[in-house]
């Protein structure tokens, strides 16, 4: 009893609990203001009712998520009051003006990417048109690189623990989510071996993905062993829609020539060390080359946003601590998505490979939450002939996305879509394959929050033999996955309502 007690307390006076409440006071308070407010004076009233109109016209006439605007739109449709004012403070889903001058210094200070890239011009036409898009937003095409896939993050984490020992000059890393545990505790006491002797750390973890997870004294303790550590947009107790916007990123990099992403962050069940929902599947890949190098700009354009280094970004080259030539095994093409930037990265390239398939596109992604336009290109796929196979979650770890997830089915399976639940666990892989030929694996669900409100990072890859192993992964992961049928859809037609209601809200899940 005294230890369920304590396991309480410790729960109720945690950093998540207590800011939640100090959130909830402050929307009560809101609230409460502003309906004494609108009751005080007619004319207020017909003011906030106007202003509300005019908020509407504005997210009719401007470019954005069709699902996003129809959230809006509904909301303040019910509510015309209150309905606009809180569109003014959350609305915008863009981070805050101070978060994106500080990322837009952050690139400055870094400036031009240097000529480390090839031409992409012996691809096949409309790939080398995908690469040159890329390139126009920052993102070059390598050549001398060679691709490590990993079906399981239990591979991938002794090959990545290795690597860091073997560390002698620079150590970066990007992780979501950061949990004490077996993976975590074994990474930590490398880190600070290696800070010890001179290697220079910097460690970057997303603040609410990581709250609950870490003891207080986290960054003390890596500060106070040599390590340059940063939360990334720290939860505070304010009503802020800027907390939208995470760090989804998960990337290591050491010494400018080894590089490692995928969707596993550095907790123990996403190793299977910890059991919360069957087997955890997840997917990573290690680039060993000229590669590496995308992913090491990106973690100094962040890191640089929000510290004051100005670091020179040619003293992180690849061939800074590796003169010898690399080895080449086809193209690879690392990228990353951001809300700050116009382009929907992560969206436009998704959809360039359902267009580009000629024989199957095989999907793994832990969520479905798509707009009209995703769900169109994967229908349009199939009924074209294209075998699309969409493999999805078995056991849930969140209840609503995954009933949200399963919201989708019926369409795409009418338009041909094959779909597959992961039976023995929970699938967390985000990857793509396209016709043996192009691959994509990296750290972003088929989600809103992933393709329009999260930092996040990729690889494209064509002609790597990689693409080999994420197919036959994908053949062993289908044959374990249960194929849905229609007409286990239709026995879930008595949650149409909540189906419908969850698909209205899906940009805020």
């Amino acid at each position: 009893m005294r230890r369920k007690l304590k396991k309480l307390l410790s729960i109720l006076t945690s950093r998540l609990v207590i800011i939640g409440l100090l959130i909830l006071i402050q929307l009560a308070w809101f609230l409460i203001l502003f309906l004494r407010l609108t009751q005080y004076a007619t004319w207020i009233n017909a003011g906030f009712v106007a202003l509300s109109l005019l908020i509407e016209l504005y997210i009719i006439n401007k470019s954005g998520n069709p699902s996003y605007k129809i959230l809006w739109l509904l909301f303040i449709g019910t509510f015309p009051v209150l309905g606009g004012l809180m569109y003014l403070l959350f609305g915008d889903k863009r981070p805050s003006r101070k978060m994106r001058r500080q990322l837009h210094h952050g690139r400055r200070v870094i400036g031009l990417r240097p000529e480390v890239g090839c031409t992409a011009a012996a691809l096949p036409q409309r790939m080398a048109e995908t690469s040159f898009y890329l390139e126009s937003c920052g993102f070059p095409i390598y050549q001398n690189s060679k691709v490590d896939y990993y079906a399981l993050a239990d591979e991938a984490y002794p090959h990545l623990l290795e690597d860091l020992k073997r560390a002698k000059h620079y150590i970066f890393m990007e992780y979501f989510i950061v949990a004490d545990g077996v993976m975590w505790d074994s990474i930590k006491a490398v880190l600070k071996e290696k800070a010890a002797a001179g290697v220079e750390v910097r460690f970057v973890y997303d603040d609410l993905g990581s709250v609950g997870c870490l003891p207080k004294q986290f960054r003390k303790e890596l500060s106070d062993a040599g390590i340059h550590v940063m939360a990334f947009n720290p939860f505070r107790p304010a009503l802020s829609a800027v907390m939208n916007n995470r760090n989804h990123r998960k990337i290591t990099v050491i010494d400018g020539y080894i590089a490692y992403t995928g969707g596993f962050n550095l907790a123990d069940e996403y190793i299977n060390q910890k059991k919360r929902f069957g087997h955890w599947k997840d997917t990573g890949l290690r680039i060993y080359g000229e590669a590496a190098y995308s992913f090491t700009l990106m973690c100094l354009e962040l890191w640089n946003a929000f510290n004051n280094t100005n670091d020179n970004c040619k003293k992180y080259l690849p061939h800074r601590y590796h003169p010898e030539p690399f080895p080449t095994d086809g193209y690879v093409l690392p990228y990353c998505n951001s809300p700050f930037e116009s382009e929907t990265l992560a969206q436009d390239v998704y959809l360039e490979l359902l267009n580009q398939a000629k024989n199957y596109v095989y999907i793994f992604t832990p969520y479905l939450a798509i707009d009209d336009e995703m769900q169109h290109a994967l229908c349009m796929a199939a009924q074209r002939g294209i075998d699309v196979r969409l493999v999805t979650p078995g056991i849930p770890d969140k209840r609503m996305v995954y009933s949200l997830t399963r919201s989708y089915y019926e369409p795409l399976i009418r338009a041909g879509v094959r779909i597959y639940e992961y039976t023995p666990g929970f699938i967390h892989a985000k990857s793509y394959l396209v016709d043996d030929e192009i691959g994509v694996v990296g750290t972003i669900n088929m989600d809103y929050r992933s393709l329009y409100l999260h930092m996040e990072d990729a690889v494209l890859l064509t002609g790597c033999s990689a693409l080999q192993k994420l197919k036959i992964d994908c053949m062993v992961t289908i044959e374990k996955s249960r194929r849905v049928t229609l007409q286990d859809c239709k026995r879930r037609r008595h949650s149409l309502l909540w189906q419908a209601i969850l698909r209205t809200i899906s940009p805020l899940l």
